[in-house]
């Protein structure tokens, strides 16, 4: 009895969606970060980002690890829609860093379709309040939704990665019908 009751508060807790830090109408950081696209170095400047659209910025906890190869391989299988709301799509983590190149460009993770950036020590995340709490030099899973204003329009922090995609697809296509 004792183990159901521990495994269905576990559940809930689990089920809840934590709240991000920061909130819709809050200014978002600006920030520059290396990275890599389809395997290639690149430079990510959210600032140049926002000139072309709405940026979805979500942080990862650790590249190469089994929930976040699934929450890639979900942002990189719908970026025709992201595409077609004119957004895009960033990924940010502060963990295994040395496996960034190799996922940006692996077919069953970003399927080189989206950037991925680094963020030694967790600092772009720090600013985001995006930290995760067991280990404070990794980024915990939070997606932000950035007007071309620089506003954050939409925030969904969850360690489960399954609804990111939905939550910060939905929130682009809402700026589109404004």
């Amino acid at each position: 009895m004792k183990r159901l009751a521990s495994t269905l508060a576990l559940a809930a807790l689990v089920a809840t969606p934590a709240s991000a830090a920061l909130k819709a109408g809050d200014k978002a950081p600006d920030f520059t970060a290396p990275g890599f696209q389809a395997g290639k170095p690149l430079t990510f400047s959210l600032a140049q980002a926002r000139k072309k659209g709405p940026v979805v910025l979500y942080f990862f906890p650790a590249a190469d690890t089994k929930g976040c190869n699934l929450e890639a391989k979900m942002f990189a299988d719908a970026m025709p829609q992201f595409a077609a709301a004119g957004a895009t799509v960033i990924g940010v983590t502060a963990g295994n860093l040395d496996k960034l190149q190799q996922i940006s460009a692996d077919s069953d993770k970003c399927s080189g379709k989206f950037p991925v950036a680094a963020d030694p020590g967790a600092k772009i995340a720090k600013t985001y309040d995006a930290v995760l709490a067991a280990k404070p030099d990794w980024s915990d899973r939070t997606s932000y939704v950035i007007s071309p204003a620089g506003e954050i329009v939409h925030a969904y922090s969850k360690l489960d990665p399954s609804e990111h995609v939905a939550q910060t697809l939905g929130a682009v296509k809402s700026i589109r019908k404004k």
